[in-house]
């Protein structure tokens, strides 16, 4: 199998785990590649991405590893063995690949979750509203790589069609006008039609709401195919972070619990949402 140069965080997530699974076996690559009938640098390529591996020899590991949990391995023998090419494929080559793997982890999640406080979440994004986000950027980007990146947020919100997703948006990201007032007024209609689907649910975190200091918690919670591949994304100064370790995605879904908590229910918000409409 040819060496990538790129992998893409499916793939290193998929690294990732496996090299979980032998550390927990207490095996070192070395030892995990006699058991395979391997080297021990195609051991530590597999681990690193730069390699795939095969359901026959996933499955060898697993099994070497002691790995009990069927569900886990059978969900990691997917990934290993997925050959989708998805739409945001088209972008390879011409966005930075951030955006490429945010695409893909939203396909394959069985669940999105999303706290934002200063922004409406990507995928409730109206076009203008995207469009006003990415000029402000500094500097200015390229009027074909502004187009480029608008496009592929508006081919995002294909996921709306059918996979569950819960946003919880403060209000101060309702009254921000990142764009103009009337494009300030679409987008919260837009929200507010999106909203009306079964599988969306929009709950507002209100200005008026006391005790209140999770403004730093914004997250987007992308549900695995078992809980131990959930991922969170939170921004980072480099761009987003991937948090994917058991201790760290336990801490963020109490943290979210803890916000949807403090959130209004959906006919609430809807009626906050439309109030905050009527005053723009």
């Amino acid at each position: 199998m040819a060496k990538r140069t790129e992998p893409t965080a499916r793939q290193m997530r998929l690294a990732v785990e496996l090299r979980r699974l032998r550390d927990a076996a207490g095996l070192t690559s070395r030892e995990a590649a006699e058991l395979l009938g391997v080297s021990a640098p195609q051991i530590s390529q597999i681990e690193t991405g730069l390699a795939g591996v095969s359901e026959k020899r996933l499955r060898r590991l697993a099994a070497n590893y002691s790995c009990a949990d069927d569900e886990l391995t059978n969900a990691l023998v997917a990934m290993a063995t997925d050959r989708t090419r998805g739409w945001w494929e088209e972008y390879r080559g011409l966005l930075p690949t951030p955006f490429l793997d945010l695409a893909e982890l939203e396909h394959h999640a069985t669940f999105l979750r999303e706290a934002q406080f200063l922004y409406i979440p990507g995928l409730l994004q109206t076009e203008d509203y995207t469009q006003a986000v990415f000029a402000y950027r500094i500097p200015n980007l390229p009027e074909e790589e502004l187009e480029l990146r608008v496009r592929h947020r508006m081919q995002r919100k294909v996921i709306l069609d059918g996979t569950p997703y819960e946003a919880l948006i403060h209000e101060a990201a309702l009254r921000i006008m990142v764009g103009d007032r009337a494009a300030s007024r679409a987008q919260l209609a837009g929200v507010l039609e999106i909203s009306e689907a079964e599988h969306v649910t929009v709950r507002v975190i209100p200005f008026a709401l006391e005790g209140f200091a999770g403004a730093a918690s914004a997250m987007m919670h992308a549900g695995g195919a078992v809980p131990n591949l959930d991922t969170v994304v939170r921004d980072a100064p480099n761009g987003a972070a991937y948090i994917d370790s058991e201790a760290q995605l336990s801490t963020l879904r109490t943290l979210f619990r803890k916000l949807e908590a403090a959130s209004l229910n959906p006919d609430k918000s809807r009626d906050l949402i439309n109030r905050v409409a009527k005053e723009l």
